[in-house]
Parts: C-alpha cells; structure tokens; sequence
C-alpha cells in the first residue's frame, strides 16, 4: 500500500469517526444531574464547562443562595447553589462525601451570563429516547422549569431551561 492510499484510508476512517461523534453528541440533549434531592436536566445547548468546586470568595449583602464568586479559567463568575436557590432556603447541609461530588456547571457563553450553578452530583447525559414519558411542569411552576420526564426505572427529571433562568429577575437579583 503507498503512502498516498495509505492516507486517503486514514482520513476516511477519521471522517467516519468525526460524523459518528456529531451524531452522538447531536442525540445526547441533557446533562443529568442532581439538585439537592432533585433529578435535573440541563439543556447541553444551554451549558457551559463543568469544573470541581474552587476557592470561594464570599459576597456581602447577597442572597443566601448566592455563595460567592469564583475564578475560572481567569474569569469571575458567580457561584450560586442551584438547591438552595430552587427551594427558597438555606444551603442544604453536606456532608464531607457529599462535597466531594458537588460541581459548578457554568452557562452557555450565548447566555452572556458569567454564572455557575452548584450541583450536587452529576448523572451522565441523557437522551430523548431515555425517557418513557414527559408532560409539562406543574401549574404555577417558574418558567425556568420545563417538562419533568420519566424514565424507564420511574425516576422522574426535571428540566431546567437555562435560558430562562438567566432572564429570571428573581434569580438577578442577588442582594439581600
């Protein structure tokens, strides 16, 4: 086999590799994970990075669901506990375990909002074929929240549209 041909049948089987990995990803819609007690699914349109909890700057005069800012990668975003923002009260208690699976999950860049979201644990991705059933959120629900999805096992997910969230006033709001 010459060099040439050798090279065309690389690049063919990258080509194939790189369409097979769009697909996946095209068909994964969500980021599951859990909020305090809550299964959740963030749009991955709508997500950012995920990284370990960092240092903590805390902020005076905040909401008590704002827990401070933080520096990733060179930027300062503000870290909010999604739980505590979500329940309307204080931080759930953690434990030492607990803590070490907790991550921030930033916005999407488009949302143009320097925010990260406290978890408490990441699930995986999900897909729409996932779930066995959706209907939409509760009457009287904020409209952050979108259809709440059951899967194969009975667990119920709640989706939380990110785009919505960054345009919620109450959520703009952090002083106290």
């Amino acid at each position: 086999m010459s060099n040439k041909e050798a090279l065309r049948e690389l690049q063919t089987r990258l080509a194939g590799r790189l369409q097979l990995a769009r697909e996946e990803v095209a068909s994964a819609a969500w980021l599951a994970v859990r909020v305090g007690s809550l299964n959740a699914l963030l749009p991955l349109t709508q997500s950012g990075e995920i990284f370990g909890l960092p240092a903590i700057a805390s902020v005076p005069y905040a909401q008590a669901w704002l827990l401070g800012v933080v520096n990733l990668r060179g930027g300062l975003y503000s870290a909010v506990d999604l739980a505590s923002f979500m329940s309307g009260q204080a931080s759930p208690v953690r434990s030492e375990q607990a803590w070490a699976q907790v991550r921030l999950v930033t916005f999407n860049p488009e949302l143009e909002l320097n925010c990260a979201l406290m978890v408490d644990a990441l699930l995986g991705l999900r897909r729409a074929d996932a779930f066995v059933s959706s209907r939409s959120a509760p009457a009287g629900s904020p409209d952050y929240l979108g259809q709440l999805c059951v899967d194969a096992q009975g667990l119920e997910w709640q989706e939380i549209n990110l785009q919505f969230l960054a345009q919620n006033q109450t959520f703009l709001n952090v002083g106290a």
